[in-house]
């Protein structure tokens, strides 16, 4: 039971650190050191799929609240 639990939220986890990769990445090719700084900082899709992960691995995929 257990390990189908841990399959599904490491999906979430797993993702989550693909998109930390990926702002990293942007961010080392932009030379910055934080999103907020980008000039795209409120409509760039990848800081938005990154949030999108964030809360996915918090929630692991479950729609409304989480606690901290």
């Amino acid at each position: 039971m257990q390990t189908t639990d841990n399959k599904q939220d490491d999906k979430f986890e797993l993702y989550l650190d693909e998109m930390i990769q990926k702002v990293q990445t942007c961010q080392k090719e932009r030379t910055l050191e934080s999103c907020s700084l980008c000039e795209k900082y409120l409509t760039c899709e990848l800081r938005h799929e990154y949030i999108n992960a964030v809360y996915n691995s918090m929630s692991k995929g479950e729609t409304g609240g989480f606690e901290f």
